[in-house]
């Protein structure tokens, strides 16, 4: 299985970039995490912010291959424990399909998005910053990984 992060925005930090690098090189090929940037939409004064949003659904659903299983980060999502993501993981694996992770810019999912997922995860109550998102996802997808391995790496 293939995990893609589809996520807006680009020119990431450094320590972004490697915290993301270091928990994607860790999980094996059967589980193999990729991330796709999605350049977020030109803001200016006179702008819309649901406008904005559609400018990015476009481009992040074009990013999605028909046969991949959609979870969108949402803040109204289902919140999971890192053993239900486990769980869930396990349930992809099952399923055989790819699966598309899809982060929203700072305005959110356009409903486009979302009706294309199948899940809605809420990965916080907490706002978290956007490049923080990107290694708090990289780690848990790590971590629930090692529960379905039995890896010592995780400890309830």
């Amino acid at each position: 299985m293939k995990i893609n992060l589809v996520a807006v925005g680009s020119k990431m930090p450094g320590w972004v970039t490697q915290g993301f690098e270091e928990y994607s090189k860790r999980l094996p090929r059967e589980c193999q995490l990729q991330l796709i940037e999605i350049g977020p939409a030109k803001r200016g004064k006179t702008g819309q912010p649901e406008q904005w949003k559609k400018d990015e659904a476009t481009r992040i659903l074009a990013a999605i291959p028909d046969s991949h299983h959609v979870v969108a980060l949402e803040v109204t999502g289902k919140p999971w424990s890192t053993e239900q993501l486990s769980s869930q993981m396990q349930n992809w694996l099952a399923d055989g399909r790819d699966v598309s992770l899809i982060v929203g810019g700072p305005d959110g999912l356009d409903n486009s998005c979302l009706q294309r997922a199948g899940q809605q995860w809420s990965l916080s109550a907490l706002t978290l910053p956007h490049p923080l998102v990107r290694i708090v996802l990289a780690e848990q997808l790590y971590r629930a990984w090692t529960i379905l391995q039995n890896h010592p790496y995780h400890r309830s």
